[in-house]
């Protein structure tokens, strides 16, 4: 564990695995409900947690590097189901990678017990882990320019859904018309970190025949 100070009243605190970061995201949001924490924002990442608007973040520093982490704790009770339509144009090249059947991956994906790790890049975009490590999958070479909103994707280890049209370099292998983020409602963010999340199949699984001929967006 490394803890970096960032500013006058903040903390970055490394960690070498995204199971230790939520690990000590958990222990940290512990403390800070039972006072002996007091911090404005905690805020993980892969590797990382940010703690943000720290009184004496000299002393917070001392106390983290000698901090021995407990497990990951269990997801958090509430659950979010994403209705999802497996009708992505990269499910053809996700059944290569994984050496699979097309209909396989949307099985494996729907099947899987999710958990969202952290959040970031656009608001409303979770991080969900759950995949075994034999499913993930790189990033594709060529980013496409604009990603419609809804799409369910995966890169590396991750599963995340677009919350709005953004530049993404993705595999997509589905589209959802659940709405991630409103700012109108309460919160705005459909997922927050320890999150559970389901998908739930809303049309049978796309055909080997369909899915190879499904036109790819253009880049």
């Amino acid at each position: 564990m490394r803890v970096l100070p960032v500013g006058e009243d903040a903390l970055l605190v490394e960690v070498s695995s995204g199971e230790e970061a939520q690990a000590l995201h958990a222990e940290l949001l512990r403390r800070r409900a039972e006072g002996s924490l007091s911090v404005g924002e905690i805020v993980p990442a892969a590797r990382t947690v940010l703690l943000d608007g720290l009184a004496e973040p000299a002393g917070v520093a001392a106390g983290l590097t000698s901090l021995a982490l407990p497990p990951v704790p269990p997801p958090a009770a509430r659950t979010v189901e994403i209705p999802v339509r497996y009708d992505g144009p990269d499910l053809a090249d996700v059944a290569a990678h994984w050496g699979v059947p097309v209909r396989e991956v949307s099985r494996v994906h729907a099947e899987t017990a999710f958990r969202v790790a952290f959040c970031g890049f656009a608001p409303g975009f979770g991080y969900l882990t759950g995949l075994p490590a034999r499913y993930d999958v790189p990033r594709r070479p060529t980013p496409r320019t604009a990603v419609p909103a809804g799409s369910v994707a995966l890169a590396g280890p991750y599963t995340g859904v677009y919350p709005r049209s953004s530049p993404g370099g993705w595999q997509l292998i589905g589209t959802t018309d659940l709405v991630l983020w409103d700012h109108a409602r309460v919160p705005a963010a459909l997922l927050s970190p320890g999150t559970r999340v389901r998908f739930v199949p809303v049309a049978p699984a796309v055909t080997e025949t369909a899915t190879a001929t499904a036109a790819e967006p253009a880049v």
